[in-house]
């Protein structure tokens, strides 16, 4: 009776162990945010995603979240980051600039920012970093619904 008590112990805690290690994040999408897509866009060799809790981007104060990663999905630290929505003139209405404001995270490659989006419609979101991975921008068109 003790020894098959001592080998369906032994099985369990072999079973959580295993588990355990089958769970882990062995690296690949270690602190990626798992907000909705916005947009993916490439950027020289990296893939930049532009997310929030809806993966639509609206007119108004929102907050965005923007992670970089390499082309295996591992976070890349890019260092400073910029990213501005720009609405070119259209007849009598001003050109339009509503740049996000970012922090870091506590993961490398992923900033938290704050926008105002003055309206629906169409923009071009214009995209620079600078730092340890290098630099890099792009434009991309991006629409707040």
């Amino acid at each position: 009776m003790k020894k098959s008590v001592f080998v369906i112990m032994f099985a369990s805690i072999a079973a959580l162990v295993i588990a355990a290690a089958c769970s882990s994040n062995t690296g690949t999408k270690v602190g990626v945010p798992s907000g909705k897509t916005i947009k993916s866009v490439t950027v020289g060799n990296l893939t930049a995603t532009l997310s929030n809790s809806t993966g639509q981007l609206k007119p108004g104060d929102q907050e965005v979240m923007l992670a970089f990663t390499d082309s295996s999905g591992k976070p890349v630290d890019v260092g400073a980051v910029s990213l501005n929505f720009h609405m070119a003139q259209m007849g009598t209405m001003a050109e339009m600039n509503d740049s996000t404001n970012f922090t870091t995270t506590g993961a490398p490659g992923v900033y938290r920012g704050k926008v105002n989006i003055s309206m629906a419609g169409e923009w071009q979101a214009q995209l620079a970093y600078e730092g340890p991975a290098g630099k890099g921008k792009t434009t991309f068109s991006v629409t707040a619904q």
